[in-house]
């Protein structure tokens, strides 16, 4: 059974084994059992101390003792870069991916799809969106994402992340995220597993600042989850397959490298159940721009202007009065890419199901279908709970790039969507 510590960027002191946690110094000449001291940092050693995440990991071997890498040649769909012809400003959409055969196993990593980047991970900033589809445990190997920090979003099957830091199990409705260079490898309980992964390689996703809203609302930190210390003691050849500047690496060692017996510090996995986030909503008339379902940001060097949002549009409570309830007709600076984990979205009748995606790039007019938006306009505008949906968006102020195999995919008639609307009738 795993232990989880409550908190979102809290200092966390954990031990697997009883006095293998050093009390009073960081990196003592002789820590206990022989263990080796390392400190992994998500930020810069200067960042400011309320910005600043590092942990303090003791391990029964140190992580720098590795033969190099090689490229690896697997997961021909994962991190192949983007299109580089010029985007036209079309909108996209996607039918939810074909599970993998029975007869070609395949695990996490070989079922990584990237599907959107929109920068280079050397830039250290940016989002990339990758869907994945897997039917095999990870077995004698773990994967690390040196680019930047990954956020599992089930939408089919439960996934089972064991991490160097400790072990996190989500399920759909949950999600979860992996701190850039730590290194894991994922177990499938259900057999088979669809879902998201949103890749940040920016600045650390944090809670936004809730301003008028006060104290309280949205996403509360005491419901982030961060795991106990767990290790392997293992001595097994075992894969590390790296990302690593846009491509991917190999190298093996003869142990499992899951051997942190003990830490602390403030940088580490967490899982979040959606269902505890706060919804706000309007109690009048209108409704708020849809910022106010952010969960996660992640700012850029313009305030304001995030680098990538994790946004969710949750079972709520709709009330207002004289009101287009769904989301309205707009156009935005910002670049929004969306997935649906369940259910129906209130702004489109079909077309877009559960495991799908859609992309509006900046200033790309988007909104209701035609179905969507007359049903809405004829409703008789009740209190009406939303029920059994959750969709999200990964919004970045960086517009995204496909790649080819996403290019190539894509619904043929996504602009149907907006087909047939009736011209207003001037007096």
């Amino acid at each position: 059974m795993t232990d989880y510590v409550p908190g979102f960027g809290n200092h966390v002191s954990t031990e697997a084994v009883p006095g293998a946690l050093p009390i009073g110094r960081n990196s003592p000449q002789k820590p206990a059992f022989g263990l080796y001291t390392e400190q992994l940092s998500g930020t810069a050693f200067t960042a400011p101390r309320h910005e600043n995440r590092r942990s303090w990991l003791y391990r029964l071997r140190p992580t720098a003792e590795h033969p190099p890498f090689v490229r690896y040649g697997g997961a021909e769909r994962f991190a192949p870069g983007t299109v580089d012809a010029p985007l036209a400003p079309n909108r996209l959409r996607w039918s939810p991916a074909p599970p993998p055969s029975p007869a070609h196993p395949t695990d996490l990593i070989d079922g990584m799809t990237t599907m959107l980047a929109n920068r280079d991970p050397a830039d250290l900033e940016g989002v990339a969106l990758h869907v994945y589809a897997a039917n095999k445990d990870m077995d004698a190997r773990v994967f690390t994402n040196a680019d930047g920090e990954l956020l599992f979003i089930p939408q089919h099957g439960r996934l089972a992340l064991l991490t160097e830091l400790g072990r996190i199990d989500i399920a759909p409705g949950q999600i979860a995220l992996i701190p850039r260079g730590v290194k894991f490898r994922a177990l499938l309980p259900d057999g088979e597993v669809q879902g998201y992964v949103a890749e940040n390689h920016g600045a650390l996703f944090r809670l936004p600042d809730l301003g008028p809203i006060g104290a309280n609302g949205l996403a509360n930190p005491r419901d982030f989850e961060t795991p106990s210390a767990w290790f392997e003691d293992r001595d097994d050849p075992t894969e590390i397959v790296q990302k690593y500047m846009g491509s991917l690496w190999t190298t093996t060692l003869d142990h499992s490298p899951l051997d942190v017996v003990a830490w602390h510090g403030n940088l580490a996995p967490w899982r979040y159940d959606l269902s505890r986030f706060n919804t706000i909503n309007t109690v009048s008339f209108d409704h708020p721009d849809p910022s106010i379902f952010t969960v996660l940001t992640s700012p850029s060097d313009v305030p304001g202007r995030a680098n990538a949002d994790f946004v969710i549009f949750p079972p709520r409570w709709m009330v207002a009065e004289d009101t287009f309830r769904p989301p309205w007709f707009h156009r935005n600076i910002m670049s929004e890419a969306m997935g649906l984990i369940t259910g129906a979205y209130d702004a489109k009748a079909e077309g877009f199901a559960p495991g799908g995606l859609s992309l509006h790039n900046l200033m790309s007019g988007h909104g209701p279908d035609v179905a969507s938006w007359r049903g809405a306009s004829d409703a008789a505008l009740k209190p009406h709970k939303i029920e059994g949906t959750m969709a999200f968006m990964l919004e970045s102020c960086w517009p995204y790039r496909p790649t080819a195999y996403a290019m190539g995919c894509a619904q043929p008639d996504y602009d149907d969507a907006w087909a047939g609307f009736p011209k207003a009738k001037l007096p």
